[in-house]
């Protein structure tokens, strides 16, 4: 059996359920990159992740085997059951879900900690995971809980965040094949019960199980329920030597970067590369789609979208193919670099009604508001005092609203 954690967790989040399941299997658990002391080395995708975890396994001699995994851990679970069918014997997917919230949420999380570092999510940690009746009564759990996120590399966790917002297999559900118990804490508030239910109603062969006085991380909160459920599901499915495979973490691939922190504009994925002859319409378009989400958020984009109408729509439509489809989606420079020169062309032109969309695009993109603020006083140099003057007064108003963290 393979235990898969938590973002900002290690593989101690299931001390209390490996005793009881290392009776009836062997088990194998193993830290996210940059979590409990695991390599620094970046992951850019849930897939990486799970090719990674294949790898490790093969290097075990394990073959088939049983999954369980929380939240990101889940994903990870979730994609080997649709890419590696053939391997996983059955699946257990705690407090997880096909799509975890939007891509905007998860890559503002990454801009908060690449500009405060992983307190912020420390500090915020315990209501998220907790109930707050187990939080009050268990202080030592909850100091533990912070302390795991403290000792994260905020790189690696960057990366799981980009991960999670790429994360999205609500249309693929039906082709995980493999008897699946989908497991919930009543009281989540990240991933809960309508995404629990989304999950089972999706997948032919899932099953329900709610977990009462639980929040996200319910295998710490309720130990005994939750090692009972697992029990029961694996059990329906083999039997196995009872030994316990050491801990460990993922083994990267020879590809990976190992750097210790990589600025988002990496742990992106590439952009596709142009063809040799030129990409027909409709396809710059969904490229341009695509990319303009990336870098200008959702929220941005729904907004564009929502106020077109017949007399702008073709515009809109220009915008997204040339500007987002063509320019955006070009290999010759990386999205920090694109930001900047934006960033530089606006204070230049005097188009700052663009400012604000593009310096929460220079965040999400990589850029430190201490790199927004040297685009900005070179602009000072070469545009002049009263255009960046203005410029700085609508990118620190963006930059205070999108970099404070949650109180």
């Amino acid at each position: 059996m393979v235990i898969g954690p938590s973002l900002g967790t290690t593989w101690h989040m299931w001390d209390r359920q490996v005793p009881e399941l290392a009776q009836h299997w062997r088990v194998f658990r193993y830290d996210l990159p940059g979590h409990g002391g695991a390599p620094a080395h970046a992951a850019p995708s849930v897939a990486e992740l799970a090719d990674r975890l294949i790898a490790t396994l093969d290097g075990l001699g394990v073959q088939r085997f049983g999954y369980a995994g929380c939240s990101i851990g889940g994903a990870v679970g979730a994609d080997l059951a649709l890419r590696h069918p053939h391997r996983v014997a059955s699946l257990a997917l705690v407090a997880s879900s096909p799509r975890f919230g939007t891509a905007d949420e998860f890559r503002q999380r990454g801009v908060i900690v690449r500009t405060n570092g992983l307190e912020p999510m420390a500090r915020t940690a315990p209501e998220r995971w907790f109930t707050p009746g187990f939080a009050a009564a268990q202080p030592a759990i909850v100091e533990w809980a912070v302390q795991m996120v403290r000792t994260t590399d905020p790189g690696c966790y960057i990366a799981a965040c980009e991960a999670l917002a790429a994360f999205d297999i609500r249309d693929h559900l039906g082709r995980i094949g493999v008897p699946t118990l989908v497991l919930v804490g009543a009281e989540d508030q990240v991933t809960g019960p309508a995404e629990a239910r989304t999950l089972v109603a999706g997948i032919p062969d899932a099953r329900l199980a709610l977990v009462p006085g639980a929040s996200h991380l319910a295998p710490v909160e309720q130990p005994a329920a939750v090692c009972d459920l697992l029990l029961t599901h694996f059990s329906t499915a083999w039997q196995d030597a009872p030994t316990v495979a050491p801990a460990a973490p993922l083994v990267p691939g020879p590809a990976t970067p190992a750097t210790p922190f990589a600025p988002l504009a990496e742990i992106a994925a590439a952009p596709d590369a142009p063809e040799a002859v030129g990409p027909e319409r409709e396809g710059r378009h969904e490229r341009g789609v695509k990319v303009r989400r990336e870098v200008l958020g959702d929220a941005h984009v729904d907004a564009v979208n929502a106020s077109a109408d017949p007399f702008t729509e073709d515009f809109q439509e220009l915008v997204t193919r040339y500007e987002w489809g063509e320019a955006w989606s070009r290999d010759g420079l990386d999205r920090r670099t694109r930001s900047c020169v934006t960033l530089t062309a606006l204070v230049a032109s005097g188009h700052l009604e663009g400012l604000a969309a593009h310096t929460r695009a220079a965040l999400r993109n990589g850029l430190t508001p201490a790199e927004i603020k040297e685009v900005l006083l070179q602009t000072a140099v070469y545009c002049g005092i009263p255009a960046a003057g203005a410029a700085f007064a609508i990118a620190q108003s963006v930059i205070q609203e999108e970099t404070t963290p949650p109180a």
